[in-house]
């Protein structure tokens, strides 16, 4: 189990340190926005590459903070009622959510999208919009943001085993939202 809590943290270290870096493409993406707008009121001119530019990078911060989000346990999931539940369902669920939608669902995107990418590339694909920006980049970003997914639930399922088996310690809360919603779920009624 050792060498197994090794991989996964290899894992967890790979996809925080790509998570923390692609979370400021949301501030770059935010500056080039304010900034054609400006430049379309004031100057009356666009760009499609500059729109297609911050969408591009909202998509990559989305696609690669996911496995990071995840790894911080800060995923989207019903916290008032897994908040009623005993820590071994709760792993239970984990576990199970993660072998039969997280790694078939990430695993399909990844192989499928693969095949888009390379055409693409293949291709050269280009916007279809005058001075639009080419396609093959963004459309190769999703196999490769799926795959970091999948390792990363192969981690959180390698970490869930070792916490039921007592292997190791659940995770402390870093006090995100979630954390909140959970305490006040718990708050016992009068």
């Amino acid at each position: 189990m050792q060498a197994l809590l090794a991989f996964s943290r290899g894992i967890d270290a790979v996809n925080t340190w790509i998570g923390r870096r692609v979370a400021w493409l949301i501030v770059i993406a935010a500056i080039i926005g304010a900034s054609n707008a400006i430049v379309r009121k004031l100057f009356d001119t666009s760009s499609n590459a500059w729109l297609e530019l911050q969408w591009w990078l909202f998509g990559v911060a989305f696609l690669f903070a996911a496995p990071w989000t995840l790894k911080d346990n800060e995923h989207i999931r019903i916290d008032v009622l897994s908040a009623q539940l005993s820590k071994r369902w709760r792993n239970a669920i984990e576990i199970l959510g993660h072998v039969l939608f997280l790694l078939p669902a990430a695993g399909l995107i990844f192989y499928t999208s693969w095949h888009f990418a390379a055409i693409s590339w293949a291709q050269n694909e280009q916007s279809k919009d005058a001075g639009g920006l080419p396609q093959w980049p963004i459309k190769l970003v999703i196999p490769v943001a799926f795959a970091l997914l999948f390792a990363q639930g192969i981690s959180e399922l390698i970490k869930r085993i070792a916490i039921m088996r007592g292997d190791i310690d659940e995770p402390k809360s870093k006090g995100g939202f979630h954390e909140a919603v959970t305490s006040a779920a718990q708050v016992e009624k009068p």
